[in-house]
């Protein structure tokens, strides 16, 4: 993507949700965004002049090797969760916006069963099947790996390790048609060992969760994003955005610039 007459934005906020539908209980109410807010936080967005870019495009600009407007964001949905399909992607469409969807590659058209223990109502949820996934991906959606089935990849050996990265990206290559060559950490958990796992399965980006701006000079294999929660209100959200940061309480700009302050006297 070139854009000869914007100014280069300098740094690239990537945005990361999980479901959007209705919350039963305030666990799932982290994780889960209500159509309703989510539609409000994109109208937010919009208004203070950001447009979200491909994956592709901001990746070429990490390398050097591509320039992007001003205002420039990522998109991200973990999970594939159904829900994105019928409450996100009918809103993006007609703001004539896409994001990426980073897919568990083993459980499509099921459901999310890595949450059952951890969600205390027990209560899983629809993944996205192939049918809604080429949809979205002729709508300008890009899907990219979430590994197989959503394990913490620390914990595995590496005959499983390889089995959950490089199988992941081939189930993909093979459903879509097209490369795949980003992935995201299941949990957003990961270590070195990890790390040059995701490199030898053929991965040139890995995103993680640790929440911060993404210059230029970020370790392509731990891009930063920032966790949107499902009780986030849109100034809560425009908030994160302005401070990198995953607070998005009114108490946020006070400690940054008491914090830039400090260090001025220091």
């Amino acid at each position: 993507m070139n854009s000869g007459q914007a100014k280069d934005p300098g740094r690239v906020t990537v945005l990361m949700y999980h479901r959007v539908g209705d919350a039963r209980n305030g666990w799932e109410r982290r994780y889960c965004v209500s159509p309703e807010r989510f539609a409000s936080h994109m109208q937010a967005l919009e208004r203070r002049g950001m447009r979200p870019c491909r994956v592709e495009h901001f990746v070429d600009w990490l390398r050097g090797t591509g320039m992007l407007p001003e205002g420039s964001f990522v998109l991200t949905f973990d999970d594939g969760f159904l829900g994105v399909y019928e409450h996100a992607f009918p809103l993006l469409s007609n703001m004539g916006w896409s994001a990426t969807v980073f897919l568990v590659s083993g459980l499509l058209g099921g459901r999310d069963e890595w949450t059952s223990h951890e969600n205390p109502s027990g209560a899983t949820y629809p993944l996205l099947g192939r049918r809604e996934i080429e949809e979205m991906a002729r709508g300008g959606f890009s899907f990219h790996s979430h590994s197989r089935s959503h394990p913490d990849l620390r914990q595995l050996d590496a005959h499983a390790l390889v089995e959950e990265l490089a199988g992941a990206r081939r189930d993909l290559e093979d459903m879509l048609g097209r490369p795949v060559p980003y992935m995201a950490y299941p949990y957003g958990r990961y270590d070195e060992n990890v790390v040059e796992a995701v490199k030898a399965s053929g991965y040139t980006a890995a995103f993680s969760v640790q929440p911060g701006f993404n210059r230029r000079d970020v370790d392509r294999y731990r891009i930063r994003r920032l966790d949107v929660f499902g009780t986030d209100s849109a100034h809560a959200l425009l908030r994160k955005v302005a401070f990198g940061s995953n607070d998005g309480s009114w108490w946020q700009p006070v400690r940054y610039y008491t914090d830039r302050i400090v260090a001025r006297i220091r």
